[in-house]
């Protein structure tokens, strides 16, 4: 990260006007979106003028088709589908006030948000600290087995075992540890963006999931994110945590997707 967070937004070149479409509409082009787990839910009121974080998860890799626990930097790059994916969502963010694009280090992460920042006329800042959970000893692991004992390490971190890690791996304490920070500072630099701004980053399923639930006051009960699935958060300074979750994109679990929150 910069030492100067106003640094993380000098990349804009353009940008639209905030009075457009609200973020939190859902579009009929896309995937099932689900506020939290109840997609009749409509969401919440907040300020019309409070900055929205909109966190993506990459697009497809050839690792997650086949089930591979792939977190080790930089990481699989985006298969066809995953590029497909990454100009769909692109667009659908075409039309969002978005003022700055940011990126995990890994390669998947910078080819999804590449399309994002250039809808916007922006280029893409990478960033440390927001990349996938490290697995350990499953890195590379595509056997049942090995994704069971991470569903089981997850399950404890929803019981509020976040200290608890994956074999020779990270634990949920860790994420958190490295990942707030820095949106702490995309927050901080964000104080002098027009009201209603939004601002982009693309990071990873387990990653997102733990990093909005930390947000959000809670430990890890998340619900799935889909490749290039955004959750949205709007600061609100009239709840507990600071954020209300106005969007969460969920559907079908690809089965073996672990980290993002399917099963098998």
């Amino acid at each position: 990260m910069t030492s100067d967070g106003r640094r993380l937004l000098d990349h804009s070149r353009s940008a639209p006007d905030p009075s457009a479409p609200d973020p939190s509409a859902p579009d009929p082009s896309g995937p099932d979106h689900l506020v939290a787990d109840e997609a009749d839910l409509e969401p919440p009121e907040v300020p019309v003028d409070g900055l929205r974080l909109v966190l993506v998860r990459h697009g497809q890799t050839d690792a997650n088709a086949g089930k591979v626990l792939d977190t080790a930097l930089p990481g699989s790059p985006l298969n066809a589908l995953g590029h497909e994916q990454a100009r769909t969502v692109a667009d659908l963010l075409a039309d969002w006030p978005v003022r700055a694009v940011f990126a995990s280090r890994a390669t998947r992460a910078q080819e999804t948000a590449a399309p994002i920042a250039d809808a916007h006329g922006l280029s893409v800042t990478v960033l440390e600290g927001v990349h996938e959970i490290s697995v350990g000893h499953l890195e590379g692991a595509s056997d049942a087995h090995s994704r069971r004992i991470f569903e089981d390490i997850y399950d404890g971190w929803w019981g509020g075992d976040l200290a608890r890690p994956m074999p020779g791996g990270e634990s949920a304490a860790d994420v958190r540890e490295r990942a707030l920070p820095v949106v702490d500072e995309i927050v901080r630099a964000a104080e002098e963006l027009p009201p209603g701004s939004a601002v982009v980053l693309v990071s990873h399923g387990a990653t997102i999931r733990i990093t909005a639930a930390a947000l959000l006051g809670d430990t890890v009960e998340t619900a799935y994110v889909p490749n290039t699935g955004r959750v949205v958060l709007a600061r609100d300074p009239g709840s507990a945590s600071g954020w209300t979750l106005q969007l969460w994109d969920s559907g079908p679990a690809l089965a073996g997707d672990v980290t993002a929150g399917a099963t098998g």
